[in-house]
């Protein structure tokens, strides 16, 4: 089984390792909700957002960039946003021709697309701590404390859990497919593109055909070992002191947040 190629827990002695799992799932979802609501242009509120990314980041004990490294990648989806440029009313700044278009930026326009950047970068960064310091299991029970409907925890832990087993499925299509190709050092196999997707098809297929067998057996191996739909852990999760406070102060922080941010 593949873990490295979704699970991206890291088994640290942090503070944040301690913390119960409601704890880092409320704070960062109110983190998320914080930014989200933080009027554009709010640049102190948003530098404090980040130093307080950063002291998480080392109370993990991952390194003081360990989440700046990793959420790069997730800047050019924000970039969806680049409409705002444009569509925004302000002073116009520069305008160029595009097409048949003559698109003006403007100032209101970049100053809302930057805090959109900004926004979305410190999101991800926060999600990223988040799952790289909470194990699997104990986010989607940390959920269902929450009161998230059961249906949907459990829906997205099967999608979890057997990600991996669909990701062994597809190398051993893989390694099938190659040990039939009888292929030469440094010449591709196999025939021309529609051959290679002809191909890709009946793998797709495959992989289709199997996991509905799958799904089904254990389905019914479930149902025989009594699955009533409720998930159990053997991790008992007990609010402590230490937990509390921590809760307090990250929601004081989040507060103070709004308030510099709107000032």
């Amino acid at each position: 089984m593949h873990f490295d190629a979704f699970d991206r827990y890291h088994e640290k002695e942090s503070f944040l390792n301690k913390l119960d799992p409601r704890v880092k799932v409320l704070v960062t979802v109110l983190f998320i909700v914080s930014n989200a609501l933080l009027p554009d242009g709010a640049w102190l509120a948003f530098i404090l957002a980040w130093i307080f990314v950063i002291a998480l980041n080392l109370l993990s004990r991952l390194g003081i960039f360990f989440t700046f490294k990793r959420s790069i990648i997730a800047l050019p989806f924000a970039l969806i946003a680049i409409t705002v440029l444009f569509s925004i009313p302000g002073e116009p700044l520069t305008t160029f021709h595009f097409l048949n278009w003559q698109l003006t930026i403007t100032d209101n326009g970049l100053l809302r697309f930057v805090s959109i950047l900004i926004r979305s970068w410190l999101s991800v960064q926060m999600a990223i701590l988040l799952v790289a310091v909470t194990r699997f299991p104990d986010l989607i029970h940390a959920l269902e404390h929450l009161k998230v409907p059961s249906i949907l925890t459990t829906i997205i832990a099967f999608l979890y859990r057997y990600l991996f087993v669909l990701t062994d499925e597809v190398f051993r299509l893989i390694r099938a497919r190659e040990s039939r190709s009888g292929a030469v050092a440094g010449v591709k196999s196999g025939g021309g593109v529609l051959w290679r997707a002809k191909i890709a098809g009946n793998m797709a297929g495959q992989l289709f055909l199997r996991s509905f067998e799958r799904s089904d057996r254990i389905y019914h191996a479930m149902v025989a070992r009594g699955y009533v739909g409720h998930l159990y852990t053997l991790n008992a999760h007990e609010m402590k002191s230490y937990d509390y406070f921590a809760t307090a102060f990250a929601i004081g922080l989040i507060f103070i947040l709004q308030v510099i941010g709107r000032f």
